[in-house]
């Protein structure tokens, strides 16, 4: 049944999940040739597993529109498609999970992408123990967290005055979870219901900042101070390394 959240939304800061990823798009974005390389990456996979036609490979249309958010030129897109289809003779991308615990016991799962298992595993490693972390077994950590779909719209406007309609229509179009934030409103669905409710907010004039798959924790653990700006450190290592295209962590952060 669909239900009204009180709590966090999964947010590594502790402010909204858009917060964050403004936070993390701010970061990257001076990073312009690692952004590009993840990006990339994933298109590659995706094409390599679902075909080279984004209408019927969703994982393939995703990734092409954070590439062309990111400001990936056209054809560097399309030569990433052709080399996941084609006689692709170079690297071949693994996708590997790594799970593990930050200070203060947070769970984090990191998602890579790499075509040297041994070297990301033992960097990714090398990463979680200098952050004062440890990295587990494969597992340890994947319970505590769930597949969703994510749908974000930012305030601003007429949207502002009209959270109660905004919130019946996400809900009515299947959404689990709606949540008002200060500078968003962030909708929780099944991964099977993103499609529909992201196609109702955009046929009523609403068009996401942002929807996409996401990995959401079904509990938080709740740090604040020191312990939480050590686990903010080992979350901004994993990301700034080339070959991790998420982390995922059920932190939340206390006074902020």
């Amino acid at each position: 049944m669909a239900t009204l959240s009180n709590e966090g939304l999964g947010q590594v800061s502790g402010h909204s999940k858009w917060s964050t990823i403004k936070r993390k798009k701010a970061r990257v974005d001076a990073q312009r040739g690692k952004v590009f390389t993840r990006l990339s990456r994933e298109i590659i996979v995706a094409a390599r597993q679902g075909g080279s036609d984004p209408e019927s490979n969703t994982r393939l249309k995703a990734a092409i529109q954070r590439a062309k958010e990111a400001n990936i030129p056209n054809e560097n897109i399309n030569r990433a498609i052709q080399k996941g289809v084609g006689d692709f003779t170079g690297e071949r991308y693994e996708e590997i999970t790594y799970e593990g615990y930050g200070p203060g016991g947070v769970a984090v799962m990191v998602e890579a992408l790499t075509d040297n298992r041994n070297r990301t595993a033992g960097e990714i490693r090398y990463l979680f123990t200098r952050n004062g972390g440890s990295l587990g077994e494969s597992g340890c950590v994947a319970w505590l967290f769930q597949e969703k779909g994510l749908i974000i719209i930012e305030r601003g406007g007429r949207l502002d005055k009209e959270e109660d309609e905004l919130m019946l229509l996400a809900l009515e179009a299947g959404a689990e979870d709606f949540k008002a934030e200060e500078d968003s409103f962030e909708i929780v669905t099944s991964v099977a219901d993103l499609s529909a409710v992201k196609e109702a907010l955009a046929g009523s004039g609403r068009r996401p900042a942002l929807a996409e798959k996401t990995v959401l924790p079904q509990n938080y653990i709740k740090l604040g101070g020191e312990e939480a700006e050590k686990v903010l450190r080992l979350i901004e290592a994993l990301e700034e390394h080339e070959d991790v295209q998420n982390v995922y962590t059920n932190i939340e952060i206390l006074g902020k």
